[in-house]
């Protein structure tokens, strides 16, 4: 198995991805391990914030000799994609589909994760290249709309992601997602406000808690 294979296997079996956007660089160290110490493993570093690179690398570095996985999110372009795969993202999301994107992805072997609404972006974003579909946003579709493409798709990769939380993931999961993305409903800002890791990774503990209750049943 290669390594692109095995981060695209760790995220499906762990089965959520936390989305880190809008943390300042001198806490994102402490936010991904308080995270990671509540039992996710695939981190990923929105590439809006104009120091995502070092980010990316900061955390990839603290995390080494874990089980977790960083990656970028946000990336519209190429160039951000390139910058994003030299930190050290082993995986890169996009809420579009861009082909260029997907390309270099595929080029530097780094498991690509483009947004998807329609069937016709669906099958694009495959043919392209793209090794899971982020199915974004995923709150004004809802879990239906999963079935609704792996109908007449098939057995087609679908994280969703914007506005999944505890309390519906399941419904994703029973829809047929094989993960699911996270921002607010899993990192705790609040807490991340007052420097409270603790309940940062008692926040993260209660969403894996609540993936892997749904993925059991």
């Amino acid at each position: 198995m290669t390594r692109k294979q095995s981060v695209q296997q760790q995220l499906i079996d762990s089965g959520v991805v936390a989305v880190l956007r809008g943390i300042p660089r001198d806490q994102i160290v402490d936010v991904a391990e308080a995270i990671h110490a509540g039992g996710v493993t695939a981190l990923e570093v929105t590439a809006d914030a104009g120091d995502y690179a070092e980010m990316i690398a900061a955390i990839d570095d603290a995390l080494a000799e874990t089980d977790a996985v960083v990656g970028a999110g946000t990336v519209l372009d190429e160039p951000t994609a390139r910058r994003a795969i030299d930190a050290g993202a082993e995986f890169v999301l996009a809420p579009n589909f861009d082909e260029a994107v997907v390309d270099s992805c595929n080029r530097a072997q780094v498991v690509c994760i483009p947004g998807v609404m329609t069937p016709t972006e669906a099958v694009d974003a495959l043919e392209a290249g793209a090794d899971i579909l982020k199915l974004f946003p995923a709150s004004v579709v809802g879990p239906d709309h999963v079935g609704a493409l792996r109908g007449p798709l098939g057995d087609i990769p679908i994280m969703p992601t914007g506005g999944v939380s505890a309390d519906n993931a399941a419904d994703y999961f029973d829809a047929g997602a094989v993960a699911v993305g996270a921002g607010s409903a899993l990192v705790d800002y609040e807490a991340i406000e007052r420097g409270d890791m603790d309940a940062v990774e008692a926040r993260a503990a209660e969403f894996v808690d609540a993936v892997e209750t749904a993925r059991a049943e």
